[in-house]
């Protein structure tokens, strides 16, 4: 929104910290901010983020309680091998905010629609280009650097006044995912305009009570577009609304095929033996390894791939996907590494197999007034099209920010270049958290906004702004050579060293488990960063390769 259109009023100076949103990264920068009282805005009514507006009846926690959790606040059942289900994951967040009193820092019902740079110029030398190898500066300017335009929720209308805050730093944790939905674009003629039917993406689906969801597909022939987990969720809530003689098929679109996973156990082994152990992640890449750990890793690269075969193996047994075609042509390492594994609800194939789901594969296709045609000029008919096509996150940071930082805020490969998944070093006092996915985003999430404290409270002082760039060039590289899917931005197959560097520059010991063999061979959790771990956690030696 353009400030000249918005109604300014007297600014306010409340803070030196401002965070913009209350979900799951926008609480955790809450709680290791709050010695500084920051003020957070929540656009909606409640804490939880994609947990409360952005899930599904049977939408359930894709990993164990024990990782996804605070350091120092467990699960009351952290031992329960269920899966949560959306609604006890948001009771959960509640409990934790209240539990340290974080919901009085929460200005509920208040939107942000834009925000303005007022630091001087020694505030913002690190985004001239001539200046890339100078000092980032402090977190904490000692004068307000940020202007905050904040609109009530509750009154969207661009006529009614935005208040106007000044802060020294500012946090952003809205996150990849709700908010503006990715509209596929078709040809003329040939949109959602000429369907006679319902048209409705995924998150506005996630709106409706339990009932309206139901009456929307049942007795509906219901077209599916996507295939991962928000596709497959809904696919399977859309089956079981059409059971019995009356019932419709559910029809999934598929463009692109990913690996999914029944459980977390493979022919009889835990899954975190493969990915998720110091051991497991040793046979990868990762960003400043040493020669001989290159070395290591090119002469490993069968292990690995025999890794990737051996889980495909389990699944292609297991899950009936040459079946109905949903075999994918990419090894499992690839999804892994870009973070789009999905836990395959236990029903979905049983009602594939009763007819009530089916599959469709297909790269282009578009609207006729009965339903959905392909390039191959078949057609299927529909009444309802549900896309789960995915959210625009970028264009969601980009419409607040202001230039020259919105053109700035991606590199040349289309991603955010974050060090420590946190600090862009071309945009001055403003850090940004939720960005950078990890198979427990809960858990990273925790860890760099302990870091993020350390930093804003001068503990320690961040490399140059060319040692950031140079430090995020090489995570991206290996996350190329990794997966083709690189643009998701996910650090999972190296997040134990992702932790370990946090750790080290925190002035924390890396290896955190009481014995060689935890440290090899068991995962990494929240529980091992826990402060009170640090001061009582032996110091191992680590060899360096």
């Amino acid at each position: 929104m353009a400030a000249q259109h918005l109604n300014q009023t007297h600014l306010h100076s409340v803070s030196k910290i401002g965070i913009i949103g209350a979900g799951i990264s926008g609480i955790a920068a809450a709680k290791q901010l709050s010695g500084h009282s920051p003020v957070v805005f929540e656009a909606t009514d409640s804490i939880g983020g994609v947990w409360k507006h952005c899930s599904y009846n049977s939408t359930k926690l894709q990993t164990p309680r024990c990782d996804f959790e605070f350091s120092d606040y467990p699960w009351s059942e952290r031992d329960n091998a269920n899966f949560p289900s959306h609604v006890e994951v948001l009771d959960y967040l509640h409990g934790y905010a209240t539990h340290f009193d974080l919901l009085k820092l929460v200005k509920f019902g208040s939107r942000v629609v834009e925000i303005r740079y007022v630091g001087d110029d020694s505030t913002s030398t690190q985004s001239s280009e001539n200046s890339k190898s100078g000092e980032y500066g402090n977190l904490l300017a000692g004068h307000p650097v940020w202007e905050v335009g904040v609109q009530s929720s509750n009154h969207p209308d661009s006529t009614i006044e935005v208040q106007w805050y000044v802060f020294e730093f500012i946090v952003v944790c809205i996150g990849k995912y709700g908010d503006i939905p990715r509209i596929p674009s078709f040809p003329p003629n040939k949109g959602q305009e000429v369907f006679k039917g319902k048209v409705m993406h995924s998150m506005d689906y996630s709106k409706l009570d339990q009932e309206a969801a139901r009456e929307l597909v049942k007795g509906k022939k219901v077209a599916v577009m996507g295939y991962k987990k928000s596709a497959i969720d809904l696919a399977l809530e859309c089956a079981e609304a059409n059971q019995g003689p009356d019932g419709q098929p559910c029809t999934m679109v598929v463009r692109t095929l990913h690996w999914t996973v029944p459980s977390y156990w493979i022919w009889g082994l835990p899954f975190f033996l493969f990915y998720s152990t110091r051991s497991s992640q040793f046979l990868h890449e990762r960003p400043n390894q040493s020669f001989l750990k290159a070395l290591f890793c090119l002469f490993s690269s069968p292990m690995r791939k025999a890794v990737s075969k051996f889980i495909e193996s389990y699944l292609l047994w297991k899950l009936p996907l040459v079946k109905y075609g949903l075999k994918p042509e990419h090894p499992f390492l690839e999804d892994y590494a870009s973070c789009q594994m999905a836990i395959l609800p236990e029903n979905f194939f049983p009602e594939a197999d009763k007819g009530n789901i089916q599959f469709k594969r297909a790269s282009k296709w578009w609207f006729w007034n009965g339903g959905i045609e392909f390039e191959d000029n078949t057609r299927l008919e529909a009444d309802v099209v549900l896309l789960a096509t995915g959210y625009e996150g970028k264009k969601k940071l980009q419409s607040v920010l202001p230039e020259p930082f919105r053109s700035l805020m991606l590199d040349s490969s289309g991603t955010m270049p974050l060090y420590r998944g946190t600090i862009h070093p071309l945009i001055p006092n403003m850090a940004f958290v939720g960005f950078i996915e990890s198979v427990s985003n809960l858990h990273t999430a925790e860890l760099r906004c302990k870091w993020l404290s350390r930093v804003v409270d001068k503990e320690f002082k961040l490399p140059t702004v060319k040692e950031m760039l140079d430090q995020i060039s090489r995570e991206m590289e290996v996350m190329k050579r990794t997966t083709r899917f690189y643009k998701r931005h996910c650090i999972s197959t190296f997040s134990i060293n992702h932790s370990d560097e946090i750790c080290e520059e925190m002035g924390w010991k890396s290896w955190r488990k009481s014995n060689w063999f935890s440290e090899a061979f068991s995962p990494y959790n929240s529980r091992d960063y826990n402060e009170e771990k640090e001061d009582s956690i032996f110091l191992h030696p680590k060899i360096n390769i």
